[in-house]
């Protein structure tokens, strides 16, 4: 079987709504694990990060066969199992806010079309890489991007990865 080679991608998902779901640093952990899980199954590179409370941008590479939208979907899926299930546990009242007019789900957490953009050259990989670690500070959550815990911005500010295991550095 052919190897196929991927861009990079620009990846941003957004709960329905603009619900800020993502608030607990629970939930923003779920998220993180599941890059992992995709990291590991050797499906995904991920060089960038910032789960905000409503939304996600990640720019990450597909690796090997699989297809890009067939990684998106096990990842979101994967995020909305995880989160359902704390919630059916944890927080019932929560869960009627997402309440899906689908037949196939019960829960629909991600917006409909989540956002993938090719990152065809270093500018705009660049300009993409800014724009995600800058939006906790134009959200007013810091002053600085690595000050904010749930982005990439101190991997890349100060060289050191606060959670293991997710991220590679796009200068390879």
């Amino acid at each position: 079987m052919e190897k196929i080679i991927y861009y990079p991608v620009f990846f941003t998902a957004t709960i329905r709504h603009w619900k800020r779901l993502l608030k607990p640093d629970k939930y923003k952990e779920i998220i993180l694990e599941q890059l992992r899980v995709q990291i590991k199954k050797n499906q995904l590179i991920v060089y960038a990060y910032c789960i905000m409370d409503n939304h996600i941008h990640i720019i990450w590479q597909v690796k090997g066969v699989i297809d890009t939208s067939e990684v998106q979907k096990q990842f979101l899926e994967g995020c909305s199992k995880h989160i359902k299930a704390d919630l059916e546990l944890h927080h019932p009242n929560v869960l009627p806010f997402f309440k899906s007019s689908q037949n196939d789900r019960s829960y629909h957490f991600w917006k409909r079309c989540a956002k993938s953009k090719e990152l065809y050259d270093d500018d705009i990989f660049e300009q993409k890489l800014d724009y995600i670690h800058y939006n906790p500070v134009k959200a007013g959550l810091c002053n600085l991007p690595e000050e904010y815990l749930y982005s990439s911005a101190v991997y890349y500010e100060k060289g050191s990865e606060v959670r293991e295991g997710i991220l590679t550095h796009y200068r390879g």
